[in-house]
């Protein structure tokens, strides 16, 4: 369902469609050998192709077509047997060929969808095509108040262009959309999606409307690096035209800038148009014709895929739809998961059902709420998955209990260390001695005589209230489940 803006004259709808360039994962540019590594010195990595240094040939990259098409098949979409590259024809500093080498009618990928979920209800978005394209170069600004460096590093490196249909209606499903794309690339490893390398961004296209009239005209913002920024700037741009129309004004199509420091969207130039760029098909390239005999073998080297893997956490562990989600999020932290998930299984002897529910919320709520405060990655966690197995297995088995696990836990944090270490020298063994349990339940009872008789004539609240006083005495150490049965019987008595 739309999320409408309310205007000076009435409600609006925005509408949203992307434009997402993600680098190829590579070593080598998209059509010579020089190195695509991100973070070299200036100018080290550059060929006489990316230099455009006359007569030299391009030469495609066989691993960056076979790249292209495992996303193509992991977004759900048409696989083009038939594909050519074009020439796109502009003039830029850090272009120096003069035109960009890439797809225009006959795309590697047609169209395809990804599905999003957005305050726990799920819509598509649909992919109306993914080519693949060369890179420019960059433009240095600031290392002298007057000149401009040109760094050709980038001249080259493969870029697949994935651009959605204007399916999104709010900026929190842009957001959904560019996580999720990004989710998909980083689990079959086709792009890293470092977006603050630049290895992914976007260009998003905004335009509101009166809810079931036409679409209005569009401005595109270009080069979004952030999920934060990319919302921040639709929800700016959206309130910009809408206000420029109830003012009498009518918005030109151009493309802007995104202004983080500020807020705000800028104005950067009137918005071109496909026959500004003069394609044609470049003529030192054949037309690429695919074998589907080879597309099937491409596709068997696709993982299991994030939606695929939270429904099966559903179906099969029970997890409920919220913590699989949260789980899936990034290929790291499924792993994970799973390597706790398979370990405690593997030592308590339980099926991983019966436990699964356990660890997910260990993990989803305790451990990526600690990394998160921390400012650390899941990779970075000083809690390896084999000592957060153990710590629930030792839960598990009742040798600790919940609260001391809590606290065990936070020692493993600033420790590294594992569980069964840190609750031996603390001494946080749980206390499942039946004896000594009923010993202190008599005393909690001796002492409170009152309430033991306010219990007894039909306060039943009063229960939580003595299982406190139990634990507090034991210090957190008693047996739960044992407290709870001695309680009943004795209070029964």
């Amino acid at each position: 369902m739309a999320k409408l803006i309310e205007g000076a004259t009435g409600r609006w709808e925005v509408v949203i469609g992307m434009e997402v360039h993600a680098q190829v994962s590579s070593n080598a540019k998209l059509f010579s050998g020089a190195s695509a590594t991100y973070g070299a010195e200036p100018n080290s990595q550059v060929s006489f192709v990316d230099a455009a240094m006359p007569g030299m040939l391009p030469v495609i990259n066989e691993e960056c077509i076979r790249q292209a098409v495992r996303t193509g098949l992991a977004l759900g979409a048409e696989i083009n047997l038939y594909s050519v590259f074009d020439r796109k024809n502009y003039f830029y500093a850090d272009l120096p060929q003069g035109y960009q080498i890439s797809q225009f009618k006959h795309p590697i990928v047609g169209h395809g969808r990804v599905t999003i979920e957005v305050e726990g209800e799920s819509r598509e978005v649909g992919i109306t095509r993914l080519h693949l394209e060369q890179d420019a170069g960059k433009s240095l600004h600031d290392q002298h108040p007057s000149l401009t460096y040109v760094d050709l590093n980038r001249s080259g490196v493969a870029l697949m262009e994935i651009v959605s249909e204007p399916d999104m209606r709010s900026s929190e499903e842009a957001g959904a959309y560019l996580k999720k794309l990004r989710t998909i690339l980083r689990y079959i490893g086709s792009c890293d999606g470092n977006m603050e390398e630049g290895s992914m961004r976007a260009d998003v296209n905004v335009s509101v409307r009166r809810p079931g009239e036409p679409l209005g005209t569009r401005c595109e913002i270009k080069n979004v690096n952030s999920v934060r920024f990319l919302q921040q700037a639709i929800e700016y741009e959206a309130r910009r035209q809408i206000d420029i129309i109830e003012d009498g004004g009518k918005i030109d199509q151009e493309t802007r800038l995104f202004d983080a420091a500020k807020g705000e969207t800028r104005s950067m130039r009137s918005k071109e148009e496909a026959h500004d760029y003069r394609y044609f098909p470049d003529p030192d390239l054949l037309p690429l014709k695919l074998a589907q005999a080879w597309v099937d073998e491409v596709a068997k080297t696709l993982p299991e895929l994030p939606d695929a893997k939270r429904d099966r956490f559903v179906a099969d562990l029970g997890l409920t739809p919220y913590n699989a989600s949260v789980l899936v999020a990034e290929k790291e932290s499924a792993a994970y998961f799973e390597a706790v998930l398979a370990e405690l299984t593997a030592v308590s002897g339980k099926p991983a059902r019966e436990v699964a529910t356990q660890v997910a919320n260990w993990v989803a709520g305790d451990l990526f709420g600690a990394l998160n405060k921390a400012g650390k990655s899941i990779e970075n966690s000083p809690v390896s998955a084999h000592n957060f197995a153990q710590l629930q297995k030792l839960m598990v088995d009742g040798q600790i209990s919940g609260r001391i696990a809590k606290e065990v836990f936070e020692h493993m944090l600033a420790t590294g260390d594992e569980p069964a270490k840190i609750v031996a020298e603390k001494g946080l063994v749980q206390v499942s001695d039946s004896a000594a349990i009923a010993a202190i339940i008599d005393e909690v009872l001796a002492e409170n005589a009152d309430k033991v008789a306010e219990y007894r004539s039909g306060k039943d609240k009063l229960f939580g209230f003595f299982v406190g006083q139990v634990m507090k005495k034991t210090q957190g150490k008693a047996n739960p489940q044992l407290v709870n049965e001695a309680l009943k019987a004795k209070l029964a008595g």
